[in-house]
């Protein structure tokens, strides 16, 4: 519709199957590269990026005329295939099912930016597990610990 306008701000964050770390620091800069494409391609905004070893955090801005969950499937399928046919790992190379989405409101986005870009300083901190489940609390969504992480 003409009238409507809408951008919605999300943390989308995934983790490696079985949260092993087969990212290679190397490559992160061509992932996260290949990742902002399929993003943008599907016409989200893309804020900021950042991939660790055993996981992704990405930052959009999404339109309501795709779902978190479609824009989600198709950037951990293509990625993966991806990484598989660039032969970065031995064996094949997969993200763990799920995802976890969270949402900011305009005023958050420096922080929300700041905070997904500085993810190697963080993660001296703290570890992935106690960071997804400090997200999780904060959002106050409920969740069970036994789905959470795989492996």
């Amino acid at each position: 519709m003409q009238d409507t306008y809408s951008l919605i701000y999300i943390q989308v964050v995934f983790a490696v199957k079985c949260r092993q770390s087969l990212i290679p620091e190397g490559n992160r800069e061509e992932l996260q590269r290949f990742i902002s494409k399929v993003i943008e391609e599907r016409n989200a905004k893309l804020i900021a990026i950042y991939c660790m070893p055993d996981h992704c955090h990405i930052f959009i801005g999404l339109k309501p005329v795709r779902s978190i969950s479609d824009l989600v499937k198709e950037v951990k399928s293509t990625s993966s295939k991806f990484i598989n046919e660039k032969k970065w790992i031995k064996g094949k190379f997969s993200w763990q099912d799920g995802f976890g989405a969270f949402s900011y409101c305009p005023t958050k986005i420096n922080e929300v930016h700041d905070y997904v870009v500085n993810q190697k300083e963080h993660h001296n901190i703290k570890s992935f597990k106690e960071e997804y489940v400090r997200i999780l609390d904060k959002s106050e969504l409920e969740y069970d610990t036994a789905y959470l992480f795989e492996g």
